[in-house]
């Protein structure tokens, strides 16, 4: 029998310190109209005595108070990530960590049998950490359950064009058989991938050249904006016609049943336009009467309907606009086209932007999380979907998720019976209650060394209590991070 398996609950964790990017904006003589139509209203920075393992941990403790978790039941710890700084050990250290934060509260540490993966593939190893905790309950035997975190910490250049989007923070995620939030469709579930060579990288080279291995460890990626977006789109509808060809559904009845949609956004306006393109694509492959309404958008937009339908059914090769040094080409341009007319229609507001609604607002105080983008979405959108008593029992939902260079995976998921009681213990509202918003100083001093005066301290989680100095034939530990827990 196949077992059904999900996600019975989700914390959230992101550090206090807050950007205003209206501040932020008038700083950098940036336009604030657009800034917060496209990117946000705010982001959150790591403190100087937070890691990715620390903000992961952070999360995780939160997870075992709001769903009693029994630690001896875990046989699963999956960390998703790509801003870890451990080149050899990975979630086992979020692991010894938990383990003395269960002990400070009386509870008996996570099984010893239990396996500690860490992935990495840019912003999609967290959804890659979480279908490897699905496939495990799927397998396993005994009664356990698995937690998957996705953390990150997005950091760019001061200047740069990502500067916006940067963030910090954390999601755990309960996964059970039997789930009491979402059941996950493991066997449908639909994966894209390509190399896209200068999409968004990290090589350890850059950073070495640019000085920035010391205490202070910035990982500031290699990108191009332009390039990246049409990786984005391109992958994504890859990803979503597998999904859809697994399932056997029509593409146009699927997004129209729909409770709710979540995917990966590096800022706000992303997700809103790839949700969109695929819809159009969806038209294109979906027999006559879908068809014909593509038409209809097409002759509004004055394009040519056969010329679009020949380039949605192309197979373009995004790669060789490296190869040509032609990054900043679109490969669907009549699509893009069609794309900014369709966006001005009353069904993009009714069936595009209302299935993105859930968690879109809060979402834009958080800034961009990497990995954990997409589960704080899904956060933040089921706990207001609660909040709301929305009737969405049953319902379908999906789930995008996205890393550049490039790869997605396309997550049909459904709300179970009785989910309301597991979204209301998320916490999504809290977690962003306590912060201190920066002045222009002490974001750049933060920013730029890793500290600032006049920072609150953290009130509850882990924090780095210090850092190894010694190596030595007798005892070696430099560089290595020892923790506190403090509540």
């Amino acid at each position: 029998m196949e077992e059904d398996v999900g996600i019975s609950g989700l914390a959230v964790h992101v550090p206090p310190y807050r950007i205003d990017l209206k501040d932020w904006c008038e700083w950098t003589g940036s336009p604030w109209d657009k800034t917060s139509a496209v990117v946000g209203h705010s982001f959150r920075m790591r403190g100087p005595h937070q890691s990715v393992y620390t903000m992961a941990a952070t999360a995780a403790i939160r997870l075992f108070e709001q769903y009693d978790i029994d630690p001896q039941r875990v046989g699963f710890l999956g960390l998703g990530t790509e801003s870890s700084t451990d080149n050899s050990a990975g979630a086992v250290i979020i692991k010894g960590m938990l383990d003395e934060g269960l002990k400070a509260r009386g509870l008996p540490p996570i099984s010893r049998h239990c396996e500690v993966p860490e992935v990495k593939h840019a912003c999609l190893g967290g959804i890659y950490a979480l279908k490897h905790g699905l496939r495990y309950l799927a397998l396993e035997e005994d009664d356990r359950c698995a937690i998957v975190v996705s953390a990150d910490i997005a950091e760019y250049a001061r200047g740069s064009s990502g500067e916006p989007t940067q963030g910090a923070g954390a999601v755990a995620m309960l996964l059970e058989r039997d789930p009491k939030l979402l059941s996950i469709d493991l066997k449908s579930i639909g994966s894209a991938s390509a190399y896209r060579a200068v999409d968004f990288r990290k090589p350890v080279l850059r950073n070495i050249i640019r000085g920035k291995l010391n205490c202070h460890f910035q990982d500031l990626p290699v990108f191009n904006g332009k390039y990246s977006t049409t990786c984005y789109l391109d992958e994504i509808l890859h990803a979503l016609n597998e999904m859809l060809r697994r399932m056997k559904v029509s593409p146009v009845e699927y997004y129209r049943s729909l409770g709710a949609a979540f995917m990966h956004r590096p800022y706000h306006k992303m997700p809103l336009s790839s949700f969109a393109m695929s819809y159009l694509f969806g038209l294109a492959n979906d027999g006559v009467s879908s068809r014909r309404k593509l038409e209809a958008y097409c002759r509004q937009a004055n394009l040519d309907s056969e010329a679009v339908l020949v380039e949605m059914r192309s197979t373009p090769d995004v790669l060789q606009l490296v190869r040509d040094r032609n990054i900043d080409e679109d490969v669907y341009p009549l699509s893009i086209a069609l794309l900014k007319k369709f966006r001005t229609s009353k069904v993009f507001k009714k069936l595009i932007s209302s299935k993105l609604s859930l968690g879109a607002e809060p979402m834009k105080d958080v800034g961009n999380v990497y990995c954990a983008a997409l589960p704080a979405w899904i956060a933040a959108g089921l706990e207001e979907a609660a909040e709301q008593q929305l009737d969405l029992s049953g319902r379908n939902i999906l789930a995008v998720g996205y890393g550049s260079g490039d790869a997605a995976e396309a997550m049909p998921m459904m709300l179970v019976d009785g989910w309301e009681d597991a979204a209301r213990r998320i916490g999504f509202q809290k977690a962003l209650e306590s912060y201190q918003t920066l002045t222009r100083s002490q974001y750049e001093s933060l920013h730029d060394v890793g500290d600032a005066k006049g920072l609150t301290d953290l009130e509850d989680g882990f924090i780095i209590d210090s850092i190894g100095e010694s190596s030595n034939p007798n005892f070696s530990d430099e560089g290595i991070e020892y923790y506190r827990f403090i509540r």
